[in-house]
């Protein structure tokens, strides 16, 4: 039964995004299998990922929307709220989940995250120190890190 709730609300999801996607990113189903997506987020302008194209995984899992989607980098990237396996520290995806949530709701924190990481919830420890003690090294590094990977 949930099986099947989790995928009517993703194929309405997906039919919104398709009809109404949001700037600088796009998601949809791998294959045939609704419960995984791969999605796309372009690094935001006058952020140090401008012009990457980064590529995420989702898994939602068979009681979505009740629990949130599992969503990681498959493009490694510098960034202080993702951890070396491409995990993402973001409120939305944990305590701030809500079944109202939608998916553009989540590529849209992604990409706003980006551009303004959060010195809350740092997941890569090293990254975070220079994140927040060096920031012009920050933005040098996560610059180098789009170009090698994500471009």
């Amino acid at each position: 039964m949930s099986m099947s709730l989790a995928v009517k609300r993703l194929q309405k999801e997906f039919l919104d995004l398709s009809q109404h996607p949001p700037e600088l990113c796009s998601a949809g189903p791998v294959e045939e299998n609704m419960l995984t997506w791969q999605a796309v987020v372009i690094g935001p302008q006058g952020s140090p990922y401008e012009g990457g194209v980064f590529y995420l995984d989702i898994v939602f899992p068979v009681t979505y929307p009740l629990k949130p989607p599992h969503i990681q980098f498959n493009t490694p990237i510098y960034h202080p709220n993702v951890s070396e396996n491409g995990c993402i520290g973001l409120d939305l995806l944990t305590s701030r989940w809500a079944p109202t949530c939608t998916i553009s709701q989540v590529l849209l924190a992604i990409c706003a995250m980006l551009t303004d990481p959060n010195p809350n919830n740092i997941l890569d420890p090293d990254i975070g120190s220079v994140f927040l003690e060096d920031r012009p090294r920050f933005e040098i590094q996560a610059r180098k890190w789009t170009k090698e990977y994500a471009m």
